[in-house]
């Protein structure tokens, strides 16, 4: 059975390299140039469309992100894809360093090729890419369970991070309500049925209960919690007389905060 194609992503902002790399690969029937870019931002997008096997990286990029001459914070900018497979980055660079490497290959760099070498040519570095090579696995459709769950997830996720910020405890039964009413009033915006009504509902507990509960974890967060991360997290007006925010007040602003961030 022949083996399809290695896909490789180019980052290179060097036109000579960019067309020495596409003159290597024209004869070849084991590796696929899908895109070339000079830009790690464009290139991170290409990446998430192509879903590339293997990646040639440039470490002396023009238009990096970072505003400087170098594409370092690439590799943790490509964990943040959340692909379902880890693809080759293969990082060609002038710069002969050891503590520059050794930085690469902690961020996941799996090899360097020193463009100063005698023996450096892309006819090596696609060489290179097949002798790494693993199994393959195609990056499936997901189904329309999987797509919703990970939704859930992503939501769940990202309000247990905001509680956390203004310190609302695990430890503290108020937090499972309060993530559970910022979650049903982004997921149901128009339903007829209160927060209270579902929240006692679920919980088959009464609403001043909860209500209660949900209250303490706040008061427990802003006792505890230094007044500058709450006033960095939590930017929403306070009752002058309380200095607290009631559980509507702290739901109804988290709703409001976390659709933007999502």
């Amino acid at each position: 059975m022949e083996t399809k194609a290695m896909k490789i992503v180019v980052i290179e902002d060097d036109i000579d390299d960019c067309n020495k790399i596409i003159a290597c690969s024209k004869n070849r029937k084991d590796i696929e140039i899908v895109a070339i870019t000079d830009s790690d931002v464009k290139g991170l997008k290409i990446i998430k469309e192509k879903h590339p096997e293997g990646i040639i990286l440039d470490l002396e990029l023009n238009n990096s992100s970072s505003g400087n001459a170098d594409s370092f914070g690439f590799m943790s900018k490509l964990k943040k894809l959340n692909l379902n497979y880890e693809p080759i980055v293969i990082v060609t660079t002038h710069i002969n360093s050891k503590r520059t490497y050794d930085r690469l290959h902690r961020d996941g760099v799996e090899l360097i090729m020193y463009k100063g070498q005698p023996n450096f040519s892309y006819e090596n570095v696609l060489n290179n890419f097949i002798n790494l090579r693993q199994d393959f696995i195609e990056v499936k459709p997901k189904s329309i369970e999987e797509e919703l769950e990970e939704k859930d997830n992503k939501l769940s996720e990202c309000i247990y991070k905001e509680l956390e910020l203004v310190g609302i405890s695990p430890k503290m039964v108020g937090r499972k309500y309060l993530h559970d009413a910022i979650y049903y009033m982004i997921e149901n915006p128009s339903s007829e049925i209160s927060v209270s009504q579902y929240l006692t509902k679920i919980y088959r507990k009464s609403g001043n209960t909860i209500s209660t509960g949900m209250q303490n974890a706040i008061n427990h967060a802003w006792r505890s919690t230094a007044i500058e991360d709450l006033e960095e997290n939590y930017t929403a007006k306070i009752n002058i007389n309380t200095g607290i925010p009631t559980p509507s007040e702290f739901t109804c602003y988290y709703r409001d905060k976390i659709k933007k961030l999502l």
